[in-house]
């Protein structure tokens, strides 16, 4: 792929580092899918036969600005899965930073810098809970965000916020992440990975492999859920906006955040 696609809001030496990474993806796609089959193979049993026990799994994606992504992911769970308001799991969230939690929370920007996502290392992610047979439906959905392995908001939403990742218990060494390259190659095979090591760089094509044990999803603040996306055309329906209010409302904990940047929890705001 071409380097200059790849624009970063952060230093020379950091935009250096994230092209130098994209650019060895090849090789480490290579190395995904065979350390990951050779892990298959050491296990005695294929891919499907593991998500064949439908267990529930907790996985999450990540593909710039989590507002349209979360919608995106909710017509999955009702598409896939049958799955109706109530049932819904997919919620707007942060993950992917090596510091974690500071003061037992992760928060959007704020004005009181309490607990910054970003600077806490973070990207923004949509976590869900789902039958691991349908891991390989949701990462096609996942792939299918992307075009010619941009996102959406590449040329706007930039930096290590924004990223490409995905999230599985075990990272890179978790069968399921060969159905996550075999979902690229179905999707035009425009994606690269590489094991994501935690506070990774923002670069175009290529998706950072978590795992969920070492970097942890982190609940976002409520006026953060089933928002309206973030580009032209993409305001949605009043009962997918007033979905956070019905799950606040039976209990559902969004954690203790400030209410955005300057406290009118519109927006970001």
């Amino acid at each position: 792929w071409n380097v200059q696609a790849f624009h970063s809001v952060h230093s020379f030496q950091q935009r250096s580092s994230a092209i130098s990474e994209a650019a060895e993806a090849n090789n480490r796609r290579s190395f995904l899918e065979k350390s990951t089959a050779a892990l298959v193979g050491a296990l005695s049993f294929p891919t499907r036969a593991l998500a064949e026990e439908d267990d529930q799994i907790d996985v999450y994606f990540g593909c710039g600005c989590f507002w349209h992504v979360q919608h995106e992911f909710v017509e999955a769970e009702r598409n896939i899965l049958g799955r109706s308001d109530d049932q819904l799991t997919s919620r707007a969230g942060y993950a992917g930073g090596r510091a974690g939690a500071k003061d037992g929370k992760v928060c959007y920007h704020n004005a009181q810098s309490i607990s910054d996502y970003g600077k806490l290392g973070h990207a923004e992610v949509v976590s869900m809970k789902i039958p691991s047979s349908k891991y390989k439906d949701f990462a096609v959905e996942y792939c299918k965000l992307f075009r010619n392995g941009m996102r959406p908001d590449q040329a706007g939403d930039r930096g290590l916020e924004y990223r490409n990742l995905i999230g599985l218990k075990g990272g890179s060494k978790n069968p399921l992440a060969l159905e996550l390259i075999e979902a690229s190659k179905a999707t035009g095979d425009q994606l690269d990975f590489a094991v994501g090591k935690g506070d990774d760089s923002d670069a175009p094509r290529l998706v950072w492999i978590m795992d969920t044990e070492k970097y942890p999803f982190y609940i976002g603040e409520n006026y953060h859920q089933f928002h309206d996306g973030f580009a032209f055309g993409e305001n949605y329906p009043d009962s997918y906006n007033k979905l956070n209010k019905q799950f606040a409302s039976k209990g559902e904990d969004f954690g203790s955040c400030p209410n955005g940047m300057v406290g009118i929890g519109i927006g970001g705001l």
